[in-house]
């Protein structure tokens, strides 16, 4: 469902969360998230253009996220990638159904906004401090999940 330059924005800002008060360079984001550096780049310079991130310049610049992980969720580091395209009008273009969507076309959207309502319920944070057995990304990710 979601495109592969989605899920490499999701790591980059989990992996920003994961370490919020110190910028993180494109080497060390590539290295954590897995992503190939040139095409984090690229992702990175799209969440900068979004104002989902902020680059910060010189010595020790690096990527940072732009506004605390309690309150960026999931859906505003997609939607800056991929919008979400909700099902307003008939897909079709049928001037009998104009905003009255077919039942079809009403499920999908109402899946489409299901999902909607769940990326923007959950915080970066929130997945960062989840309990769980695997830790988001890889081990030495800069999160330390015995101190929280």
């Amino acid at each position: 469902m979601f495109s592969q330059t989605a899920e490499y924005a999701l790591r980059a800002g989990i992996a920003l969360a994961q370490q919020p008060d110190e910028p993180l360079t494109t080497d060390e984001l590539a290295r954590r998230t897995k992503v190939p550096r040139n095409y984090l780049s690229k992702v990175l310079q799209m969440l900068v253009r979004e104002q989902v991130v902020t680059a910060i310049r010189g010595l020790h610049g690096g990527y940072q996220l732009r506004q605390p992980a309690s309150v960026l969720t999931i859906f505003d580091v997609v939607n800056a990638i991929e919008p979400l395209q909700r099902i307003h009008t008939c897909p079709l273009g049928l001037p009998e159904h104009g905003k009255h969507l077919c039942p079809l076309h009403r499920r999908m959207d109402d899946a489409l906004a299901e999902v909607e309502r769940a990326l923007k319920s959950t915080t970066l944070e929130e997945v960062v401090r989840e309990p769980s057995p695997s830790v988001p990304l890889c081990p030495g990710s800069g999160w330390d999940t015995e101190g929280s």
